[in-house]
């Protein structure tokens, strides 16, 4: 006869309880818990002015999200020399106006941008399991997902719109120039790679000569785009999507990334390595998260703040 083992109602009530803690505090303190992340990065020719760069990703404005707004407006007191937007600024069909508006403080400094899918496309409902057996499985993100069909779009040409009114540089699968403090800097971006919209081959070569700085950028950090990037030379890598996991267990990290990346390299600074070249690579964590999945944890939104300073000789 089999013995039975039940667990005692205290242990499952005080694990209940637990979980509902973790639960609220995700959903309700951490997720507006926005911090400023600060990087040092040594990447510009010996000698050469430290710039500040703002890198601000992941927003996913939702309607009436009036403390991610506030907070927004007050990384302009930063005073950055130019700003880097890495995409998926919209999780909501009807926030563009109010994404917009946190955002104008920063669109009055130098930028340059790159869309991620929900710039393009509302979200679904989707089960947070999957990613976990995804994961587990190996199966996601080892290209990105098909293009997308009968979605609802968001309203991404207002975004693109009033970007490229403020001066700031369209980077889809193509190159810009940016002046900022006295430099002169070559940009490359692409589309994004999670929905396959990357066009590499239009800007395959390396970066222009004759510029202070060359950056790359590009929303989803996908290994087949970082490869490409590094192997051209480029020594700045700026990229968003991952939510630095979203979920992560305290002392051990991210359990996904929503792409092909390492979970190591999830968020933060970090490098990425081919035959010939080493570039240096940051993932920001992003300041928000699909309006179905409102919940961080471990995991706080940000912005970077990163200052390039000259290489050691």
């Amino acid at each position: 006869m089999r013995a039975r083992y039940r667990i005692p109602l205290n242990t499952a009530l005080t694990a209940t309880a637990l979980s509902a803690a973790a639960v609220a505090y995700a959903a309700g303190f951490e997720v507006r818990s926005f911090r400023l992340r600060r990087v040092t990065v040594p990447v510009l020719p010996p000698g050469g002015r430290p710039l500040r760069v703002l890198h601000v990703s992941d927003i996913h404005m939702v309607s009436g999200q009036r403390k991610k707004q506030r907070w927004l407006h007050s990384l302009a007191g930063l005073r950055p020399d130019f700003v880097i937007n890495t995409g998926d600024n919209l999780s909501d069909p009807e926030a563009a106006p109010e994404a917009l508006d946190a955002l104008g403080p920063l669109m009055e400094f130098p930028g340059a941008y790159v869309f991620g899918s929900n710039d393009y496309y509302a979200p679904r409902p989707r089960n947070p399991a999957r990613y976990l057996a995804e994961r587990a499985t190996g199966r996601h993100g080892l290209n990105g997902n098909a293009p997308a069909h009968n979605v609802p779009r968001n309203p991404w040409w207002e975004l693109r719109d009033a970007f490229d009114d403020a001066g700031w540089v369209n980077l889809t699968n193509t190159r810009g120039r940016l002046k900022a403090a006295g430099a002169d800097i070559a940009l490359t971006g692409l589309d994004d790679p999670h929905i396959r919209r990357d066009r590499y081959d239009d800007v395959a070569g390396g970066p222009e000569p004759g510029a202070d700085l060359a950056l790359a950028v590009v929303h989803a950090p996908y290994l087949r785009v970082l490869d490409a990037f590094t192997a051209d030379g480029y020594p700045l890598i700026l990229a968003g999507h991952t939510h630095g996991g979203q979920l992560c267990i305290p002392f051990y990290g991210a359990l996904v990334t929503n792409c092909d990346i390492e979970p190591a390299r999830v968020k933060g600074l970090s490098t990425h390595e081919t035959p010939a070249h080493t570039s240096y690579l940051h993932v920001s964590a992003g300041c928000g998260t699909n309006r179905y999945t409102p919940v961080r944890f471990a995991c706080p939104p940000e912005a970077t703040l990163l200052t390039l300073t000259p290489r050691e000789t």
